[in-house]
């Protein structure tokens, strides 16, 4: 009961419920707008009231015409279409005004320019640095994947004589991250969607504080919707006062756009430029499972030495200037490296909403791993909220006699999704994906594990938040010590997950309804 008046009285409510009223008092304006008008024209002019009606009435059918017209040439995905036409045809007015408001999913104009500027400077420390012919003579048939991934964004460049580490699970990293920071001379980046007050930021903050007193520059940025439930409203400036430059991402403001999606859902930590770590933890202590909200919290991490580190200095150093609006010099923060011999090839990207990134680019990577896939293909997911390309590639890669398995929570975060998730498995178990449950509780990991020769470690879910609206890193390794540390974590999570049947995995029939239905409108949110 605590929990639920905790969760009533929170920021997020209040941010929820102001988004909620706004939107229904602009809707409530305009149709009292026409109420009066038509109140108007019966008092002084009753003959043409009649018309008024009709002229308002051809308007709202205009409206919605143009509307669905603008859906079905619109440069979106067709999973998107049909939602928000079904959308414009039932609420009729309402509808055409939630399509312009919340469809856009765009970044605003002064951001796009921003980030372009931001983009030429990034490039010109990020030029090819393994040729072609190398990458073809070592990764064979898969250097397109690498190669596709460069073109589809410049800045994701194959770096080899990088060490790796994985972290099986948030204490491991934890004990990790702790060390390396202690090491700092320079400078510390952190880059994070959740930062929450307890023992694991307070150990984390402790460090950050003795750091910025011997000199080290230490710089923050958290999402403020993602961290608005954990630390107060104005947390950036208790950091600013201990000489931690901290940037609050996209802050929430109380108005009704679509810009509130684009959040940062990234996890990226710096060490003077010479050691990186991502992966799917946040700053909170569920995630070093020293508070236990949903069983057994398994999560994951990578750690990254040498010269593979650039491209995450890159990401953050591009979106920390983009909302300091701020233009400085990066070269600063680029470091001589140490080559390490023999580690295989790592490629760190980002991902994010158009136009900034013109492609789907973490879904077009697992596509193209499950495309090049032989012997097996390993997932873990929080979430599988998917569309039907990946759908599709998935049952495909099975179909061909690939081991396709996917991990997901036993005991869920969010009800509503784990229900979505779970109405995506029969139709992929009909097709030879194996489906299985963690049952110790909640896993979190974002991973991806094909041959025992490419491998994904970051922040992107299968749902369509990570995949279309929110700003991702990862890291793409090929033949890297990381990946056999990984192959040991898949099994042992196998061991104690419950592989999932046709049986298991049948719903109540209006229950299996109402789940399709939801999931036709899963792309807008």
């Amino acid at each position: 009961m605590g929990r639920f008046f905790k969760k009533l009285f929170s920021r997020f409510t209040f941010v929820a419920l102001t988004i909620i009223l706004i939107f229904l008092g602009t809707v409530a304006l305009i149709g009292g707008a026409i109420y009066m008008s038509l109140l108007l024209f019966d008092h002084y002019l009753p003959e043409y009231t009649v018309y008024l009606y009709y002229a308002l009435v051809a308007l709202a059918w205009l409206s919605e015409v143009v509307a669905v017209l603008n859906v079905v040439n619109r440069d979106m995905l067709p999973e998107t279409k049909l939602p928000w036409i079904l959308c414009i045809v039932t609420l009729n007015a309402l509808g055409v005004a939630m399509y312009i408001v919340f469809s856009h999913n765009r970044i605003t104009r002064l951001q796009q320019r921003r980030y372009r500027l931001l983009y030429e400077r990034m490039k010109r420390f990020q030029s090819r640095a393994l040729p072609k012919e190398y990458l073809e003579e070592t990764l064979k048939s898969r250097a397109d994947i690498s190669e596709a991934l460069a073109l589809a964004t410049p800045s994701a460049v194959a770096y080899a004589n990088t060490k790796t580490q994985y972290f099986p699970s948030g204490e491991s990293f934890f004990d990790a991250l702790l060390q390396d920071l202690e090491r700092a001379e320079k400078y510390i980046f952190l880059e994070f969607f959740i930062i929450a007050k307890g023992e694991m930021w307070s150990a984390v903050l402790d460090v950050l504080r003795r750091k910025v007193n011997a000199g080290v520059e230490v710089r923050v940025m958290y999402d403020d919707i993602g961290s608005m439930s954990r630390v107060h409203v104005r947390y950036y400036n208790t950091l600013r006062k201990m000489g931690i430059k901290c940037v609050k991402f996209n802050p929430f403001v109380p108005v009704v756009t679509n810009v509130h999606n684009f959040r940062d859902h990234r996890k990226i930590v710096v060490v003077d430029g010479k050691i990186a770590y991502t992966g799917g933890l946040n700053l909170g202590d569920e995630y070093i499972n020293k508070l236990h909200l949903h069983g057994h919290w398994k999560d994951s991490a990578l750690r990254l030495e040498g010269v593979g580190v650039k491209s995450l200095i890159l990401l953050f150093l591009g979106m920390y200037n983009m909302q300091k609006r701020s233009d400085e010099d990066f070269a600063k923060f680029i470091p001589e490296y140490e080559a390490f011999e023999d580690e295989g090839i790592v490629q760190a990207y980002g991902s994010g909403p158009r136009p900034i990134y013109e492609r789907q680019i973490g879904e077009d990577v697992f596509l193209n791993i499950l495309g090049s896939a032989k012997n097996y293909v390993y997932i873990t997911t929080p979430y599988l909220i998917i569309d039907y390309r990946l759908r599709e590639a998935l049952c495909l890669a099975a179909q061909r006699g690939v081991d396709v398995r996917i991990v997901t929570p036993k005991i869920p975060d969010k009800k509503i999704v784990f229900a979505l998730t779970r109405s995506n498995y029969m139709a992929l178990i009909k097709a030879g994906v194996k489906i299985y449950e963690y049952t110790p509780g909640f896993i979190h990991a974002k991973n991806f594990l094909c041959d025992d020769e490419i491998g994904v470690v970051g922040t992107i879910n299968l749902d369509y938040r990570s995949l279309m609206h929110h700003y991702e890193d990862a890291v793409l390794m090929f033949k890297t010590k990381a990946l056999k540390e990984m192959k040991v974590d898949f099994e042992e999570t196998f061991a104690l997950s419950e592989l999932q049947t046709k049986e298991s995995a049948k719903r109540n029939v209006i229950f299996r309804w109402i789940l399709e239905i939801a999931k036709v409108f899963a792309p807008l949110f």
